[in-house]
């Protein structure tokens, strides 16, 4: 054995451990699915306060808004409650036998989810009262208050005084209840607690322009909830009758159909199994799990880098790490086929002829029912756990313009070409050699798919990855695939900006 190929198993082992490590990690961190249900239940909240066909909206009203708004909020305020008392106890558990280097991690967890289960319950005694249900909103107001006081969160510990005084027999007013209200809620939870306010004073005046404020936003919900809402379902229905055409023509035409083997030759592979060995682990994972870990961790206890960054810095951050990552990846990938060089026809195929658009459009609509469709099996398997891209929630919950750009630099220009060169132009066609071609790319998104360390994302992931990979194989240009995975990940960014701004702005 080779010195190169020593390293090269003692990395591979070390790879493996730690992709692992972080997989488990993520079992116990929350899907941001979970709280994406929360913020559109929100919005239909605030859309439910709508008076009258503002701006012709009635039609939209009617058809986004059905049911009970109520109730079924409340349901899924009590689902996310459970599910985060769950993950509490988990993690108060895991604390109990956890090493020192675990601690930090497990505290700083178990407070997010301690500030998350007093603000459900701050939320969902507002929805019980609203449904006439005072005595149980009570209640789940003093386990807020016992939740918050046992975290050390004050502010959430007082407005759970403000909510039962507000809706106590009688009354009780506190002189800070109207600031803490405007802080700690948001949305159709801050009217409420608002309008009950203004009312016992009787003040008429904030009431009326609590009113108009109430509608404007009511309006903007409902616009929100149009977009998010109606555009996904536009683009499944089309992606629908995309995927009945493939099946039927599978159907009649077999060896001629678009997704038969038969149309997909493989690519003419001069590598063999070790040149893609090397540069997945010398390349892709030796940057993400060693080199890049190691050295900010390094920047951070010289403190050349604060370990508290605001939201622009960690975008900034985000987008650094993932270029040098992305360098030095596909320069390992240079070197290993370099004496290769001149590759065969058809290798990184990059080209502005032919019609890569078209399968780029339609790609993403396809991938789009399909993606949906395992995404909620995947909720079944994970229940809300499993973990998330972090980015994703700092996107929602961002207000920093720039860090929002920032954030879509990175995700739907820098992700969709570094990672179709490396797992659609150098994995697919490699792979190609020892495996059929759906194997292959079936593989490849697996890898893919991994690469991501969240559990929850390796289903959703593995099938975006071989919608990828078809459209790739079919296309022979990696334009193709680039256009597909930005416009997903653009289309994504852009719904979590909808909802975050519609609900902030309230």
């Amino acid at each position: 054995m080779t010195i190169k190929r020593l390293v090269l198993v003692v990395l591979t082992a070390v790879a493996i451990c730690l992709i692992g490590l972080d997989l488990l990690s993520s079992f116990n961190r929350l899907q941001i699915q979970s709280q994406l249900e929360l913020y559109q239940t929100n919005l239909v909240l605030q859309a439910t306060e709508l008076q009258g066909d503002q701006s012709g909206l009635a039609s939209a009203r009617q058809v986004l808004l059905q049911g009970e708004p109520l109730k079924s909020a409340a349901d899924q305020y009590e689902e996310a409650r459970q599910s985060a008392q769950k993950s509490l106890k988990q993690t108060q558990l895991l604390l109990e036998s956890a090493d020192s280097s675990q601690v930090a991690t497990l505290q700083q967890s178990a407070l997010e989810l301690q500030r998350l289960l007093t603000q459900l319950d701050l939320n969902l005694g507002i929805l019980q009262v609203e449904q006439a249900q005072v005595e149980a909103a009570q209640q789940t107001w003093a386990e807020a208050k016992q939740q918050a006081d046992l975290a050390a969160l004050e502010p959430w510990s007082q407005t759970a005084d403000v909510l039962a005084g507000l809706w106590s027999r009688p009354a009780q007013l506190m002189p800070e209840a109207e600031p803490l209200l405007k802080k700690q809620l948001n949305g159709w939870f801050r009217y409420r607690g608002l309008t009950q306010l203004y009312q016992l004073q009787q003040r008429q005046t904030s009431l009326a322009e609590l009113q108009v404020a109430e509608q404007q936003t009511a309006e903007r919900s409902l616009r929100s909830l149009a977009i998010t809402g109606g555009m996904p379902v536009l683009g499944c229905l089309l992606g629908v009758g995309i995927l009945l055409f493939l099946l039927a023509q599978w159907g009649i035409q077999k060896k001629q159909a678009l997704l038969s083997p038969s149309g997909m030759p493989a690519w003419s592979t001069p590598w063999g199994g070790e040149v893609i060995w090397e540069v997945l682990i010398f390349g892709f994972f030796l940057a993400s799990q060693l080199l890049l870990p190691l050295g900010l961790g390094l920047l951070r206890s010289a403190q050349i880098i604060p370990t508290n960054l605001d939201d622009r810095a960690i975008a900034i951050s985000a987008l650094v790490t993932y270029v040098v990552a992305a360098i030095w990846s596909l320069g390992i990938l240079f070197l290993a086929i370099k004496p290769f060089l001149p590759l065969p026809d058809g290798w990184f195929r990059v080209t502005l002829q032919g019609r890569w658009w078209f399968w780029g459009v339609g790609g993403y609509l396809a991938a789009l029912p399909l993606v949906i469709l395992v995404s909620l099996i995947n909720q079944q398997i994970w229940q809300g756990k499993g973990g998330s891209n972090p980015i994703l929630s700092i996107a929602l919950e961002n207000k920093d313009g720039i860090a929002l750009a920032i954030f879509f630099l990175t995700a739907s220009i820098a992700a969709p070409i570094f990672e179709e060169l490396l797992f659609r132009g150098f994995l697919l066609p490699s792979l190609s050699r020892y495996f059929p071609m759906w194997g292959a790319i079936a593989l490849s998104s697996f890898i893919f798919a991994i690469a991501h360390l969240n559990l929850s994302e390796v289903l959703p992931l593995t099938t975006l990855g071989m919608v990828l990979g078809f459209v790739y194989v079919r296309s022979r240009n990696l334009l193709s695939s680039m256009l597909l995975h930005g416009i997903w990940n653009s289309g994504t960014l852009l719904s979590l900006l909808i909802l975050g701004s519609a609900t902030s702005s309230s």
